[in-house]
């Protein structure tokens, strides 16, 4: 077997490798093919990892986006991690019935814990009783935590996501990666290196900010690449979506309370939405917003509705998610996706006043969707620091304190992606020694790594 690492550098594109100054780009001249990769449909983290990880789409595998709704106990489930939700062979199933011997480390895919993969390690913070939230991971074997943690101080979680991120979370997981293999040498190493997504979101792809933050992850690039390929590996880079400016924040919720689809229960004067009482509500995801529908007798007078909304490019229904290979369970009744320009909140007040509570804090798993409006402080909170810094303190006392420092703007998110982008250059990309084709399916991204391990012939001449 070929020893093999695969570095997912998110939001990597066409575009950004133009520049003839990265490593990656003097790497890829000298040393592989580029093929873009024709993204899944959603473009999203968990749909596309799992479908690079099983060879299968949605359909099969059950992965319609970063959450969904749990028809069955009435809840928003979003970004949850066990590997069990996972509905098809991964690729270390597949490559242990070619040949036993083999391993796999997982450094920070989704859907890590859990898993039947050999070494994996993921985010996992501590949720103190006092209402403290702690940085920690999860890791299997158990003290494989302790000893990256020994080596290399606690992951940097709140670098990972929120307003404070910043590529000491990417260089946290190249760090890690590298001690895996040096103590445990598995035959296939997944990297997660996230940074670049979080930038493109704040500041939009080809924002002058960004230039900075691709050099930063470039550096990290280089480390590992020469690293793994000095010990004999072969290196596998590519994205799982690349990330498209976008000026347009649809509020699919408020337009369907405005309709009379929402249930909303009012508590201590905030508004919280009651799933299991709407006639219809959306769980917003970038540029996917799944919508979920309590009479399916109302679905074709909502979707003549929902296709009215400046924005929203297509309105999938059974035929349509079908056709995109959506048809799961776990999906919407209906699954919109927006023009490339524009994006789906999730919010449902009318009036920012009588937003819950947890709207201004980083919250991933309260929220009916996915909020990139987590990247930023509240640029009308003065003193904005010092307020940070006096909570901090509070909590540290052991006084349960609010950190509601986080804006109700969404004109603030500048980058998004979960549609398929109109140009090749805004796609993800696959960068490899070994497949030389123009373009690629997502579902056979598996299978292109798989023959990369057990070495299976070049399957196109270098162009």
């Amino acid at each position: 077997m070929q020893q093999t690492v695969v570095i997912n550098v998110v939001g990597l594109t066409t575009t950004i490798l133009q520049d003839s100054e990265l490593f990656l780009h003097q790497w890829l001249k000298k040393n592989g093919y580029l093929s873009i990769v024709e993204p899944v449909l959603p473009a999203l983290t968990c749909s596309a990892q799992t479908t690079y990880l099983t060879g299968k789409w949605p359909s099969e595998h059950g992965i319609v986006g970063n959450g969904w709704y749990d028809r069955s106990d009435a809840e928003i489930k979003m970004w949850k991690q066990s590997n069990k939700l996972i509905q098809s062979p991964r690729i270390w199933d597949l490559a242990r019935e070619i040949d036993p011997t083999f391993t796999c480390a997982n450094l920070f895919w989704w859907y890590n814990m859990y898993s039947d993969a050999d070494f994996t390690v993921t985010p996992r913070p501590q949720y103190w009783a006092d209402g403290q939230k702690k940085p920690d991971s999860y890791s299997k074997p158990a003290n494989l935590r302790d000893r990256l943690q020994s080596e290399l101080g606690v992951f940097p979680l709140f670098d990972f996501w929120g307003p404070k991120t910043t590529i000491r979370s990417s260089e946290w997981i190249a760090k890690a990666s590298k001690l895996v293999y040096e103590w445990y040498n598995p035959t296939l190493t997944l990297i997660y290196l996230p940074h670049l997504d979080y930038c493109c979101q704040k500041y939009a792809p080809k924002a002058p900010e960004i230039d900075k933050e691709v050099k930063d992850i470039d550096k990290v690039c280089k480390d590992l690449i020469e690293f793994y390929e000095n010990n004999g590996v072969q290196v596998i880079v590519l994205s799982e979506y690349g990330i498209t400016k976008v000026t347009e924040p649809i509020h699919i919720n408020r337009f369907l309370r405005t309709q009379g689809y929402l249930q909303i229960r009012e508590e201590r004067g905030l508004e919280l939405l009651d799933t299991g009482e709407c006639k219809a509500f959306a769980l917003a995801d970038h540029q996917i917003a799944h919508i979920y529908v309590k009479d399916k007798r109302e679905i074709p007078e909502l979707k003549k509705l929902l296709e009215k909304i400046p924005g929203v490019a297509k309105v999938l229904d059974d035929t349509g998610k079908k056709a995109h290979h959506l048809n799961h369970e776990r999906a919407g009744n209906l699954v919109l996706v927006a023009n490339q320009d524009s994006w789906f909140t999730y919010y449902y007040w009318l009036d920012d006043n009588k937003a819950p509570d947890f709207a201004r804090t980083v919250e991933i798993h309260k929220k009916t969707g996915y909020d990139p409006v987590e990247l930023f402080l509240d640029p009308k909170k003065k003193l904005i620091l010092p307020r940070i810094i006096f909570k901090l303190i509070r909590k540290k006392l052991g006084f349960r304190t609010l950190m509601n420092v986080i804006p109700l703007d969404a004109t603030l998110v500048k980058g998004s992606h979960g549609c398929t982008p109109e140009n090749d250059a805004d796609k993800p990309i696959f960068i490899s020694k070994t497949v030389a084709s123009e373009k690629i399916e997502s579902t056979s991204i598996c299978q292109h790594i798989l023959d990369t391990i057990f070495k299976s012939p070049v399957n196109a001449s270098k162009k």
